[in-house]
């Protein structure tokens, strides 16, 4: 004994980071294995998930719906208003679409609420921003998510009738996906703005860009998506807060589409002066993309992958394939992250948009390795994007070969959240996203890093496992 003490301390600890401290304060060597009990100590739900791990029904869906997600080819195919493209917003419907999962009006944050006036106004509904409120509180406008319709939207993610939004089609099993277009920075709806300059941006976007960039989409010679996002993910972007290449590289396309096109000169120069001046443009499209791809994998009865991963500013709601149409909900994380000058997280609403769409598909946060610029606005290190890379591979079904990430030996981005072994490992999903203002109007305010509550998993594996009743098991398989 001691000799023992006579040596140099070198100590694995397992769990609590404070035991670790000490040793390496006492001058120890130590590596510490940040371990929790699975399903927060919860017992019933462990003994649940230990239930589920290994059974030959789940792992049989899982395999049907991750080769459905890596199968699938988005491709862009159009840009029409939306009220063609989603029967639910055609005819005299007033109905406005927004991110996240199902939320009343009254219990919406401020940049949703303000978007949604804002769309009413456009829409021709109401006169002013404040009738438009009235309406909305009285029910007079059906709001609905997104995601009910095959959309995405960032932030607020607001689609009404008369917007144009992009159409992507999985040609592998001909599902569709739509998004709206990206407006730029600044003052914009998606943060809640609604004021004239925001609304005249919209009106001219719907109409004079809308009708160039109709033409162009249905002109591309190469209208297929993943390898420009593969290419997009070498040249430093992430497809979530970083688009500044797939930007450039759309751009290109759009281009030499335009210039066959005979079209109004001044009407084509504004319409790609506003794309050059748009980092973020390509953003909707990677949204819609990555929706059409995780479409593919959903509805595979006993599938544990997380197919949507979705935030209203309020709350934060996940799908799984195998649970169908049930959303999980839990308050949203706040974000972590840099603010701009005169802000600070007190400023700052909850965790908000459909985004997170892009880390679902593997994406954004998923694929942080392959951006080390991105850092710079939302906070963190190099090291600290390749390590979040990382260690999303040990929550996932495996990792996309047709989007590889040079830090990581071009390995592919890990993709296809299992929402037991997020259950398991406590290890949550990771996003990176940018922050809007609390209040309407005021826009964002910063970007950074959250997560994904583990209550949503919690309550999936619930119903995951009582679906599981009605799915025989295999012959001669046993759990």
């Amino acid at each position: 004994m001691k000799s023992l003490f006579e040596r140099d301390m070198s100590v694995i600890n397992v769990g609590l980071q404070s035991f670790a401290d000490n040793v390496a304060a006492a001058g120890g060597t130590v590596t510490n294995l940040a371990w929790v009990p699975p399903a927060g100590a919860d017992a019933a739900l462990g003994w649940t998930l230990a239930g589920l791990v290994g059974d030959p029904r789940i792992e049989a869906a899982n395999r049907i719906a991750y080769d459905r997600y890596l199968a699938a080819q988005p491709r862009l195919i159009d840009l029409i208003l939306a009220r063609e493209a989603m029967p639910g917003l055609s005819g005299d419907n007033r109905r406005i679409l927004h991110s996240g999962p199902p939320i009343a009006w009254a219990d919406m944050c401020g940049p949703q609420q303000g978007a949604i006036a804002g769309a009413i106004v456009y829409e021709g509904w109401a006169d002013t921003i404040p009738a438009a409120e009235a309406m909305a509180a009285a029910g007079e406008v059906t709001l609905e998510p997104c995601h009910h319709h095959g959309a995405v939207g960032p932030m607020a993610g607001i689609i009404s009738p008369s917007m144009p939004v992009w159409v992507v089609e999985n040609a592998e099993a001909g599902n569709r996906a739509f998004c709206n277009l990206n407006e730029g920075l600044g003052k914009v709806l998606r943060f809640g703005a609604n004021s004239p300059e925001v609304l005249d941006r919209l009106t001219w976007l719907g109409t004079e860009f809308f009708g160039v960039m109709q033409a162009a989409v249905r002109g591309l010679e190469d209208k297929n998506l993943k390898p420009m996002m593969a290419q997009a993910l070498h040249m430093g972007d992430e497809l979530h807060n970083r688009n500044a290449a797939a930007s450039a590289l759309l751009f290109k396309r759009l281009v030499l589409s335009l210039g066959k096109l005979d079209l109004d000169s001044d009407a084509v120069n504004r319409a790609l002066t506003f794309i050059a001046g748009n980092d973020h443009f390509f953003l909707n499209i990677s949204m819609a993309a990555s929706k059409s791809m995780s479409d593919a994998a959903h509805g595979v009865p006993g599938s544990s992958m997380v197919t949507v991963m979705a935030r209203n500013g309020v709350n934060f709601g996940i799908r799984l394939s195998g649970t169908g149409e049930q959303w999980f909900q839990a308050p949203a994380n706040p974000v972590d992250g840099l603010y701009f000058p005169g802000y600070s997280v007190a400023d700052a609403a909850a965790d908000l948009g459909d985004s997170a769409i892009t880390e679902t598909n593997g994406l954004g946060g998923f694929a942080m390795a392959a951006s080390p610029a991105i850092v710079q606005f939302v906070g963190g290190t190099p090291a600290d994007a390749t390590a979040n890379s990382r260690r999303m591979l040990t929550i996932t079904l495996g990792a996309n070969p047709a989007f590889t990430l040079p830090p990581l030996n071009f390995g592919g981005t890990p993709a296809g959240v299992d929402a037991r072994l997020v259950v398991d490992s406590g290890v949550l999903p990771i996003i990176n996203t940018g922050i809007a203002h609390r209040k309407a109007g005021v826009g964002q305010i910063g970007a950074g890093i959250t997560t994904a509550p583990m209550e949503c998993f919690n309550d999936a594996i619930a119903a995951l496992a009582v679906s599981l009743d009605a799915i025989p098991m295999p012959e001669g398989a046993t759990t």
